[in-house]
């Protein structure tokens, strides 16, 4: 699974997410069990509908675009051809269906994956993932573009949070996005970034 997705992250720095994704997740568990192998399959191939060669290129079909429900559809048989257990499948498939902050999940894993996701997206690793897309994704044109969503993230996604353990990690990393967001404003001093 490992090797498939190496292989199939593009650009290759979307590789690096799923190993930090499985591991904060399986840190957030803290002492209660879980599905290790559901949570594996689901954090290793959540994101395979956004890299290149699995969405659509053309800019007004990518804004349309709905990476989960193509990994819905397009895992399935991956894991089957990986020999991945079959009457697992289809708890890894739920898991990645809940993964995004707007969703509910419906199993331990889900929600494992869901606070681990959301915890990439705030702190020192969101701001290098989020400003790495300035100019090679349609939504970040400007750095502008990054500061902004960065700043919705901080906001908005501390709340939807469900674990304890991940709300304890949030903290370090709400406070470091804050910091740089204030020290971009302030260098900025009144100009767009």
């Amino acid at each position: 699974m490992v090797e498939y997705i190496r292989a199939e992250a593009k650009p290759p720095d979307k590789f690096s997410h799923q190993p930090r994704l499985y591991q904060l997740a399986t840190r957030l568990a803290e002492d209660r069990p879980y599905d290790d192998d559901v949570l594996y399959a689901a954090a290793w191939m959540h994101d395979l509908g956004v890299f290149i060669g699995h969405r659509p290129e053309d800019p007004t079909a990518l804004a349309a675009w709905d990476h989960v429900t193509y990994a819905a559809c397009e895992v399935p048989p991956i894991l089957r051809q990986l020999g991945f257990h079959e009457g697992k499948i289809a708890a890894a498939i739920e898991a990645i269906r809940t993964h995004l902050p707007a969703r509910k999940p419906t199993s331990f894993e889900g929600t494992l994956l869901r606070d681990a996701d959301i915890l990439e997206q705030l702190g020192a690793i969101a701001v290098l993932r989020t400003v790495s897309k300035v100019g090679r994704d349609t939504r970040f044109v400007r750095y502008a573009d990054a500061v902004r969503v960065l700043r919705r993230n901080m906001e908005e996604l501390p709340a939807q949070l469900e674990l304890a353990s991940a709300r304890r990690l949030a903290s370090p990393r709400v406070e470091t996005l804050k910091a740089f967001l204030a020290a971009a404003e302030a260098e900025a001093d009144g100009n767009e970034l």
